[in-house]
């Protein structure tokens, strides 16, 4: 609890230096406890299912997190959205429940990519969805990750650890029609598929037109995807420009029952899993961890992560839908150091910050410094 509420508080670097300035405890004491382990994924899921709509999707993206030198656990070079390019340092996979409802992601666990050995990328990342399965299953059984990740490999782990894989192909995606015509009677194995998808020019008779607007033209079909070697729902879609070629991109599922509208909104609401890192790296130490052993460096990853989420279940799912503004870790940063510092005077000062002289004055300086106060 000293830990989590630490890092809600702490402005700038937090490190174990950092935590024995602001904290109860010496430097020491912090350095120990990380090496101690404690089971974020249940008390991530214990706290999403208590506090979210109940209507989530689970989604993994793997994040690059700087660290120097050459000593440090799985150190090495990770692609970097970002720079758009291969950085030295670390990487996490992250597993976030995205609650479709309020259109939020709450963390749920922090895998750090240590040595792969004879495993390729995508086998180490689908083996962490398979060690959680009962955990991740209680929550959801759809997962959603990035177009990397529309690989036979991980979709088929991912589908015998009891989810379904929803997803984006290549644009020029090799897909084939289904065939639908009854048996003829003949010798021989029915026909399984009665062509190649052409992209350019869908057969609009197979597909169906799910919307059209100025936008964006939505089909969708069960068809056979020849990389996945299996039967899946896609949903087409082409994205009208103004000027110049329109976009086509290539959504699917796993689940051949899938909505294709249901397809769409999950796979957008994936990018909340981005602002956790966002905020984890900007305000709550994410990048900021100097301990060099690999339980430390778990405990600080999730740390980092699960304090994202009790800040969002305090201060924004608490407020009526109707009532809430933009979340804003910045501002919750802002008002948990005030609150930090106050206290410390009123510790120092013997001041009652509860009488009805000071409450109001109390509540101002709370607040002094938000955006939206």
């Amino acid at each position: 609890m000293e830990t989590l509420i630490l890092f809600m508080s702490i402005r700038g670097r937090i490190n174990f230096l950092q935590l024995a300035r602001f904290g109860k405890y010496t430097e020491q004491r912090y350095r120990q406890q990380f090496e101690k382990p404690f089971d974020f994924l249940s008390f991530n899921k214990d706290l999403i299912l208590s506090q979210g709509s109940g209507i989530y999707a689970i989604a993994f993206d793997p994040s690059y997190v700087s660290k120097a030198g050459k000593k440090t656990p799985g150190v090495g070079w990770y692609w970097s959205g970002c720079a758009n390019s291969a950085k030295w340092g670390l990487e996490i996979g992250g597993l976030a429940a995205i609650d479709i409802v309020n259109h939020i992601a709450f963390h749920l666990e922090a895998v750090q990519t240590l040595n792969l050995g004879d495993q390729s990328l995508s086998d180490w990342y689908a083996g962490i969805i398979s060690e959680r399965k009962e955990s991740l299953t209680a929550i959801s059984r759809y997962l959603v990750a990035d177009a990397w990740f529309s690989k036979k490999s991980f979709a088929d782990q991912v589908i015998s650890s009891g989810m379904h894989l929803i997803s984006r192909l290549r644009d020029d995606a090799d897909l084939r029609y289904i065939s639908v015509e009854p048996p003829s009677g003949k010798r021989g194995r029915p026909r399984k598929y009665t062509g190649k998808i052409i992209l350019d020019n869908i057969d609009k008779d197979y597909f169906t037109l799910v919307s059209e607007d100025e936008e964006s033209v939505i089909y969708s079909a069960e068809v056979y995807s020849k990389a996945l070697k299996r039967n899946i729902m896609l949903v087409y879609t082409t994205y009208i420009k103004a000027h110049g070629k329109d976009k086509r991109k290539l959504y699917f599922s796993t689940d051949v029952t899938s909505r294709p509208a249901d397809i769409l909104l999950y796979y957008h609401s994936r990018f909340q899993i981005e602002f956790l890192y966002r905020d984890g790296k900007q305000h709550t130490g994410l990048n900021d961890s100097q301990a060099r052993s690999e339980n430390k460096l778990h405990f600080q990853f999730n740390a980092s992560l699960t304090s994202i989420n009790i800040a969002k279940a305090i201060h924004w799912i608490s407020i009526p839908k109707e009532k809430r503004g933009a979340f804003s870790m910045a501002d919750i940063k802002t008002m948990n150091h005030n609150i930090l510092m106050l206290n410390r005077f009123f510790e120092v000062f013997g001041i009652c910050p509860y009488s009805i002289k000071n409450k109001n004055y109390v509540r101002e300086l709370i607040l002094y410094g938000t955006i939206a106060a």
